[in-house]
């Protein structure tokens, strides 16, 4: 039975990977923070560690205890105003810490393990992208501190890479769920929707509606973790839908489905809601993914924000 230690497990995106590995008959061990870390509930069969992903000697013995057939880490302060607040705490967590797992993969596979490393990249690396839609081409020009940590990462995976260890990035554009925590804005706007609908919130505030976004199901994505994850070689790859909606689009999308036919005195954008820098458009070229490992998206745009409203409702 292959076995594989997923960090982040607790997440959004974490949760639907346990429940697609389990699935495929893999021995998944999880990584979190504390003894009762669940915001989502895991499959029982999930075998979860509690260890500090900046505790380099911590993560070490654990890679070295598993002894994975894969690692995949999803751990990361997700959040691009979070970063801008704890840019160096965002740097540990999300870049240095990937060094110290590499690190502990790469000794595995020179003790005769073969040990390979998925890494959850994120097209906040591609920033104000000169050429739309990404793929794995597109030159990294990050725009927050989120970004630039997700592509120093993303950057040490190639060099891993490139020295033998089987190591691949997975670029996940924005994917969404009833999952998602409300700190995101997509989930804020569907539970702001429900809430609206049922009299129980006047009005929603958010920053700049004209932001472009490729929007998935996070489903989707966590089964093309898994796809890169026991793929036969390793190698980046761009996940997304190949379609980009506005946040505005997305607050019309939500509402209707909520049963409000119009935003309009409803919501408002507050300039205390912008980010200092922010891409106007990502958007995804997964044509490597669909034509090597077979992975497509299961969902429109409207499907999953119809998915997060009905949950909200």
């Amino acid at each position: 039975m292959p076995r594989a230690l997923v960090t982040g497990i607790a997440g959004q995106t974490g949760s639907y990977l346990a429940e697609n590995l389990v699935r495929r008959g893999v021995e998944t061990h999880g990584v979190v923070r504390d003894e009762s870390p669940r915001d989502v509930d895991l499959p029982d069969l999930v075998q979860l560690h509690v260890a500090d992903l900046t505790d380099a000697d911590a993560m070490r013995r654990l890679v070295l205890e598993v002894r994975p057939d894969v690692v995949v880490n999803l751990a990361a302060i997700s959040s691009v105003a979070a970063s801008w607040q704890a840019p160096a705490e965002t740097a540990v967590v999300n870049g240095s810490s990937v060094a110290h797992l590499l690190g502990s993969v790469a000794e595995l596979n020179a003790d005769g393990v073969r040990c390979a490393f998925v890494q959850a990249s994120s097209a906040e690396m591609f920033g104000e992208a000169a050429v739309s839609p990404q793929d794995e081409s597109t030159p990294l020009a990050p725009v927050n501190p989120y970004g630039a940590s997700k592509a120093y990462a993303h950057l040490l995976v190639g060099a891993y890479r490139a020295a033998g260890v089987p190591a691949s990035s997975v670029v996940l554009y924005n994917h969404e769920s009833p999952r998602r925590p409300e700190a995101f804005v997509t989930r804020k706007i569907t539970a702001a929707a429900a809430r609206i609908s049922r009299g129980e919130q006047d009005e929603l505030v958010l920053g700049n509606l004209a932001t472009r976004r490729d929007w998935g199901w996070a489903p989707d994505y966590a089964e093309a973790l898994a796809l890169v994850a026991f793929a036969d070689e390793p190698g980046d790859y761009v996940v997304g839908t190949g379609e980009s909606h506005t946040i505005g689009e997305f607050v019309e999308a939500a509402f209707r489905r909520a049963g409000i036919p119009s935003s309009e005195g409803l919501v408002r954008s507050d300039p205390a809601f912008f980010r200092p820098v922010d891409a106007s458009e990502l958007r995804a070229d997964s044509s490597k993914i669909r034509r090597e490992l077979g992975w497509s998206p299961t969902r429109s745009f409207d499907e999953v924000v119809a998915a997060m409203v009905d949950a909200d409702l």
